[in-house]
């Protein structure tokens, strides 16, 4: 069964293989050069971790890197970190690594591990609440629109069958708040550019967008584009960053919408923070860069590859 994250995965590696193949491998030199001697990566700063582990793999398996020692020092780190997943990212984080590792590099994580897979489903189902979303931590009482999108990719990936769905489209859409925005828990009163990435991901999944979200979606994330070119992460932000600017462009882009944008600007913004050694910046403003945003960078510019 192929899921979301790993169609995702080959499309994009397909659109960004248009790029000259100096910019590939330029931004390519810069994720195997984070690559820490542990095998994993960090952010910018501290110890590897997971979390920038998936984004360093996905984007050395966008750019066609993820093969050969640096993928086995990878999976030596991933394997090494699988009994000490403290929070839902860390966990869906390990199993998009195994994936990609499986994927990219023929190497099977879980080879060795009977019963690793059962166990992190279970992890995962742990987290459902009431509201028939799933909550950020075993202790969380309700459910956040971002881990729930979290929770059904982490599944997916598992090719473990969705419990209830009908009752997470139903959370997802009591998040939804007039205008086409998604809320990300259910007392915040604004919503913004990723938990409504998030939402329309969801409801894509389980095939229940009808057409009056969308309309009104494709209005509000047409809204955050900002004069800088890329999408601004919520109305009170004034500033537009990669994040929002990669998941914004990528749910446009899925639900047929992606002329809503400018996207000669959107082109500007992303060639504006990528570095000359390789390696993106998160924002105009932003004097740092790391492997996260990275991704996103090489994301936007093969959304906008594909657009040509």
């Amino acid at each position: 069964m192929s899921g979301y994250l790993e169609e995702l995965t080959l499309r994009l590696a397909r659109d960004i293989a248009g790029l000259p193949e100096e910019t590939r491998a330029r931004h390519a030199s810069y994720l195997k050069s984070s690559q820490q001697p542990d095998g994993g990566f960090a952010g910018r700063e501290g110890a590897s971790d997971l979390y920038y582990t998936a984004f360093a793999l996905r984007g050395m398996a966008m750019l066609g890197e993820l093969y050969g020692e640096a993928s086995a020092a990878a999976a030596r780190f991933v394997d090494s970190r699988l009994e000490r997943l403290e929070s839902v990212i860390d966990l869906v984080s390990a199993i998009y690594s195994i994936v990609l590792l499986d994927m990219s590099a023929g190497i099977d994580v879980l080879g060795g591990r009977p019963g690793c897979r059962e166990a992190m489903i279970e992890s995962l189902e742990s987290l459902r609440r009431a509201d028939g979303g799933y909550a950020k931590t075993p202790l969380g009482k309700a459910s956040s629109t971002y881990h729930t999108f979290l929770v059904v990719l982490g599944l997916q990936l598992l090719q473990s069958p969705l419990r209830d769905p009908d009752r997470i489209v139903g959370f997802v859409r009591s998040q939804r708040l007039e205008g086409g925005a998604f809320r990300e828990i259910r007392v915040a009163q604004r919503g913004g550019a990723n938990p409504t990435a998030a939402a329309i991901g969801i409801l894509r999944i389980l095939d229940a967008l009808d057409e009056s979200q969308r309309a009104e979606t494709v209005s509000f994330l047409a809204s955050m584009q900002t004069g800088e070119g890329g999408l601004r992460a919520n109305t009170r932000i004034p500033l537009a960053d990669l994040l929002s600017t990669f998941t914004g462009m990528l749910t446009l882009v899925d639900v047929g919408a992606a002329s809503s944008l400018r996207r000669p600007l959107l082109l500007r913004f992303v060639e504006s923070c990528e570095r000359r050694e390789g390696g993106f910046r998160g924002a105009l403003w932003d004097d740092g860069h790391d492997v996260e945003y990275t991704f996103y960078g090489l994301g936007s510019l093969a959304l906008l590859n594909a657009a040509d």
